[in-house]
C-alpha cells in the first residue's frame, strides 16, 4: 500500500489553457486498461525536457531529443504504457517515428512536432499497429479537463495515479500549473522519475524554459530514489502555452519568473514525493536531510549514499535501530576529508550520534519508536559549511522483490 498517499481530487486538477488530453485502451500489453495518452498542445507553446542519462536510452527518448532540437515547435505528445520500446534497436526507432507520423497526420501537424514516450517492459518490440489503431479514440476524447484520466493512462506498477495543480497570480492574471507523473520502481536521480509532464499557461521564452525545467528537476525528481536503478525511459517535460494572457517571462531576473518557477517546482516536488510514497513495496517515506555541508553537491552525495543503501533500507523496513549502517553509508560516500568527529545524527527528534559517536543519552527504544512511524527524517550535520539538501526515499520490503519478480507475469 502507498505511504500516506491518496488519489488526486479531480476538482483540484485545474485545466491549463492550451492543453487538451485524451486516452484510449489500445491493448498494448493488457486488454481493457488505459494505456495510451495523447496531449494536444496549442500552437506557439514552448516546450523543454530533461531525459535519462542511461546510455541504453529508449527509442522514444532519442526521437524526443531530435524533435525538440528541430525548432518546429511541439504540437502533441503521445504516451504508451505496457512497453518501453527500449533495447529495440533500429526497429524501435522506426516504431517511435511511425507513431509520430500517424499522430501528426491525424492532428494536421508535422511529425517533428510530436514527442513520443513509452514505459513498460524493456527489450520487447512495440506493437505499433495496436498503438496507432488507438489514436483516433484518444483524439476523440481530447478535453482540457482530462488530467485525472491522463494520470491513470500512464500508470504501470503504480497503485495510484499521480497528479497535482497550483494557481498563482502573475501581473494581475491567474496562471495555472498542472502536472502528472508515473513511477514506482526503477527510480534514481539522473534523470529521476520515469515519466512526468507539467504544463502551465504562463508564457515563458524558449531560451529560458530549459533552465527552468532543469532547475525544477534538480529540486524534485533528482532528489528521489527508490531502488537505485536509472530507467532507460526517464523523461520530464514542461510545457508553457501562454494561454493565461500574462506577459511573457523573458529572463530569470523578471519578477514573474520566481512566482511561476516556484509553482512549477512545487508541482514537480509533489509528484516526486507521490512516486516515493507509491514506491514498489514501500511501507515508509524517509527524508535524508544533510546539513552543514561544504557544497550542495557534497550534501547530495552523502544523502544519496544513505538513501541507496540496501542495509539502511532493510533496517527501516524492520524498524530495527541498527543505525551504524547510516554512519557506514556516510563514510563511504566519497567525501575523503570528512571529519567523523564533527558529525551529528538525528532520527526525527532523537539525537543518536554526537561528535561522531553514540550520544550518551541515546536509548535504542527511542530509535525504534521513530523507526516504527510511516514517515521518518534522518538528519545529518557534517560541521563543514553552510549548505544543505534533502533526498526522499523508501524502505526496502519483501513486496519489492515479489513485485519485480512477477512484473512480466
Amino acid at each position: 500500500m502507498p505511504v500516506n498517499l491518496t488519489p488526486p481530487d479531480r476538482e483540484r486538477l485545474f485545466p491549463v489553457a492550451g492543453i487538451e488530453l485524451g486516452w484510449a485502451e489500445a491493448g498494448i500489453r493488457k486488454a481493457d486498461r488505459k494505456d495510451l495518452l495523447v496531449i494536444r498542445v496549442a500552437d506557439g507553446s514552448t516546450v523543454a525536457g530533461v531525459f535519462t542519462r542511461n546510455r541504453f536510452c529508449a527509442a522514444p527518448v532519442l526521437v524526443c531529443r531530435e524533435h525538440l532540437a528541430g525548432g518546429d515547435g511541439i504540437r502533441a505528445l503521445v504516451v504508451n504504457t505496457g512497453n518501453a520500446n527500449a533495447g529495440t534497436g533500429a526497429e524501435g526507432l522506426a516504431a517511435a517515428r511511425a507513431t509520430c507520423d500517424r499522430l501528426a497526420t491525424l492532428l494536421g501537424c508535422k511529425s517533428g512536432q510530436v514527442l513520443p514516450f513509452s514505459t513498460g517492459v524493456i527489450m520487447e518490440p512495440l506493437p505499433v499497429d495496436r498503438l496507432v489503431a488507438g489514436l483516433p479514440l484518444a483524439i476523440d476524447r481530447l478535453r482540457p479537463g482530462h488530467w485525472l484520466e491522463a494520470a491513470q493512462a500512464i500508470m504501470t506498477t503504480d497503485t495510484l495515479p499521480k497528479a497535482a495543480s497550483r494557481r498563482v497570480e502573475v501581473g494581475g492574471r491567474t496562471v495555472t500549473v498542472t502536472g502528472i507523473a508515473k513511477g514506482a520502481g526503477m527510480i534514481r536521480p539522473n534523470m529521476a522519475t520515469m515519466l512526468a509532464f507539467v504544463a502551465t499557461d504562463a508564457a515563458i521564452a524558449p531560451g529560458l524554459l530549459p533552465h527552468l525545467t532543469r532547475t525544477a528537476a534538480d529540486r524534485s525528481f533528482n532528489r528521489i530514489t527508490i531502488d537505485g536503478d536509472t530507467s532507460t525511459n526517464d523523461s520530464f517535460i514542461v510545457i508553457a502555452t501562454g494561454g493565461s494572457g500574462a506577459a511573457r517571462i523573458e529572463s530569470v531576473g523578471d519578477p514573474s519568473y520566481a512566482i511561476v518557477a516556484v509553482a512549477i517546482e512545487a508541482v514537480a516536488r509533489e509528484l516526486a514525493h507521490a512516486i516515493v510514497r507509491d514506491g514498489e513495496g514501500a511501507t515508509k517515506f524517509i527524508e535524508v536531510r544533510v546539513e552543514q555541508a561544504r557544497t550542495e553537491a557534497e550534501a547530495a552525495r552523502i544523502a544519496y549514499s544513505v538513501a541507496h543503501s540496501p542495509l539502511v533500507k532493510t533496517a527501516f523496513f524492520a524498524s530495527d535501530p541498527n543505525l551504524g549502517r547510516i554512519l557506514a553509508a556516510v563514510g563511504y560516500a566519497g567525501v575523503d576529508d570528512l571529519d567523523p568527529a564533527r558529525v551529528q545524527m538525528y532520527l526525527d527528534d532523537v539525537w543518536v550520534v554526537r561528535d561522531g559517536g553514540r550520544h550518551p543519552g541515546y536509548r535504542e527504544e527511542d530509535g525504534q519508536r521513530v523507526m516504527k512511524a510511516s514517515e521518518i527524517v534522518i538528519r545529518l550535520q557534517l560541521g563543514r559549511g553552510p549548505e544543505a539538501t534533502s533526498v526522499w526515499t523508501t524502505d526496502l520490503s519483501h513486496d519489492y522483490v515479489s513485485i519485480n519478480a512477477d512484473y512480466r507475469s
